[in-house]
């Protein structure tokens, strides 16, 4: 049996450290500035994104990964004698997830790189990682892997709230009168990720305590059927906030890891600065 290579790209937001740890290549997603275009995570980090939003007013574009980048990567991996499981952002989202179906299809190689729709984003894809790489290391083969993580594609939970509007505007997200009376209310819209797609599911309005608890009461709804497993706290320019909900879910639930990671550049380009999230999985 062929031994087996997780991929992911760079949406999934999980540290640096769990990359290494887990053994994960991550591929990724390019960051358009102008006419200049930056690999995620390599050529441009959050900082450098959100300096150029406040410099030049607008925001940049983000792109999918080439069918190129995955012929390159998948076979590269093939040749060195492995069969690969890949997940990224959801095919909702992106046409990174079909870029994939055809790279596979022009390798001829359906039985040897196994590609998931994540149907969703950050550490949501991360929490789906984590379940595939536990599965990798009992030993079995790449399809194995990849029916495992696709069973809970269904049960991941991701939930955050939007701290400002303008990201949301000026990427052509919210039309601008519901800019300005979102910005008057103080609104702290929280969306959800369902099935691949992102909802408004609630909009809290006033201070940002209003968003956080309504972040800790989705959690609350599922507590009977929690995957205690593994939830994480991923932001961007949070921290403090971060803390706040990691305190709250370490008193409240006996979560075996609570993991906070910071979102990359691709995410922050779409949500902007003081965006937080709870993402955790359920129990069939």
């Amino acid at each position: 049996m062929r031994p087996v290579k997780i991929i992911s790209d760079s949406t999934c937001d999980l540290s640096e450290e769990q990359i290494k740890s887990l053994d994960i290549e991550i591929m990724p997603l390019y960051i358009n500035i102008k006419d200049k275009s930056f690999k995620d995570g390599i050529d441009i980090n959050v900082s450098d994104l959100y300096r150029y939003v406040e410099e030049e007013k607008i925001l940049p574009k983000t792109a999918a990964i080439s069918i190129q980048d995955y012929i390159d990567t998948f076979k590269k991996w093939i040749d060195r004698g492995y069969d690969v499981v890949f997940t990224g952002i959801s095919g909702g989202l992106s046409s990174s997830f079909n870029n994939t179906r055809l790279a596979i299809e022009e390798l001829g190689a359906e039985d040897k790189v196994f590609s998931i729709d994540s149907k969703n984003l950050s550490t949501g894809i991360g929490l789906l990682l984590l379940k595939a790489c536990e599965k990798r290391d009992s030993g079995v083969s790449a399809k194995e892997v990849a029916d495992y993580m696709n069973s809970f594609v269904e049960r991941v939970r991701s939930q955050f709230i939007i701290d400002r509007f303008d990201y949301l505007y000026k990427g052509g997200r919210c039309s601008s009168m519901a800019r300005i009376f979102g910005t008057m209310l103080k609104i702290k819209p929280l969306i959800t990720v369902r099935d691949g797609k992102m909802t408004v599911a609630e909009k809290p309005h006033g201070k940002k305590i209003k968003g956080l608890e309504a972040l800790l009461r989705f959690l609350e709804r599922d507590k009977d059927k929690l995957d205690l497993d593994n939830v994480f706290v991923t932001h961007t320019y949070a921290d403090m906030d971060a803390k706040y909900l990691v305190d709250k879910i370490k008193e409240n639930y006996s979560f075996k890891n609570v993991y906070v990671t910071n979102a990359g550049s691709t995410i922050a380009s779409h949500c902007g600065p003081g965006t937080i999230g709870i993402l955790y999985i359920v129990n069939e």
